[in-house]
């Protein structure tokens, strides 16, 4: 994400990092828009509290390495500010933000056509949203070897990106730009696997399972896992990673509905 925004030339006043999590990109974008104001904002307030410590230590740090060569009014690293909030409801004011930026944050929320609505109502005209997010083949190996234990949904069924792209165009972005590329990670073991898979945010359905899988579903998706494993021994796992990105036009019409027609004068 960070080598697809270095091409795009902005100048933003204000930047927000939609689902920030713990903060890993509040400084990078600091440090790529240093006059710019950057918020964070995560739904979980855990998470920020990360996100708070992380950015404290931080400066901290940095100012006892350059306290005494930085010039006076040198912007500082890290967030401006941080803000508990769900991804379709933001506490920011209309056309508020330049930037919104969002790295892995949309597959979490059950609703991303809402999500794309709130976020084109915080950009400004011409902002720019840049986003990623994962797709329908992320985890397939493991939705295969659950589909061999019960009938049960074990992970998101994520969205594909060209859904994601009509979505944004119903919202209201114009020229949206999609695309995707693929990671396999190799593992020595199930467990291991299943670690890193939990870590990732488990199960957040809605409709999932109350109740423990039973030790013989349990041991029927296990075998179902090991049984992909490759001609090296080891057992793969698939992330579909999508990123778009796409900005906020100038109206067409009023909020009475009437059409807006721009002039401009002839160039010579």
């Amino acid at each position: 994400m960070h080598e697809r925004l270095a091409l795009i030339r902005i100048a933003p006043r204000r930047v927000l990092d939609i689902g920030c999590g713990d903060g890993p990109d509040l400084g990078r974008l600091q440090e790529q828009y240093p006059r710019a104001e950057v918020l964070g904002l995560d739904a979980s307030e855990r998470l920020l509290r990360e996100a708070r410590s992380r950015h404290q230590a931080a400066s901290s740090a940095v100012g006892r390495l350059l306290g005494r060569w930085l010039r006076q009014g040198t912007p500082h690293l890290g967030p401006a500010g941080l803000v508990c909030a769900d991804l379709a409801q933001l506490p920011l004011q209309t056309a508020a933000v330049d930037l919104a930026w969002s790295n892995l944050a949309l597959h979490w929320h059950p609703q991303p056509d809402r999500v794309f609505a709130e976020w084109r109502r915080i950009l400004a005209v011409d902002g720019l949203l840049m986003f990623s997010c994962f797709g329908p083949d992320t985890f397939k190996e493991v939705r295969a070897a659950f589909a061999e234990a019960d009938r049960d949904a074990h992970t998101l069924a994520f969205v594909d990106m060209h859904d994601f792209g009509d979505m944004l165009v119903n919202a209201g972005f114009s020229t949206p730009v999609m695309d995707m590329e693929t990671i396999t990670v190799t593992y020595e073991d199930v467990d291991k696997l299943m670690r890193d898979v939990r870590a990732w945010g488990g199960n957040p359905l809605l409709t999932r399972r109350r109740a423990l899988l039973g030790r013989a579903a349990w041991q029927r998706a296990r075998q179902a896992l090991e049984a992909m494993r490759g001609a090296d021994g080891r057992i793969s796992l698939t992330f579909e990673v999508v990123y778009g990105h796409a900005f906020r036009p100038a109206p067409s019409k009023t909020a009475g509905g009437e059409s807006i027609i721009r002039f401009e004068p002839r160039r010579k």
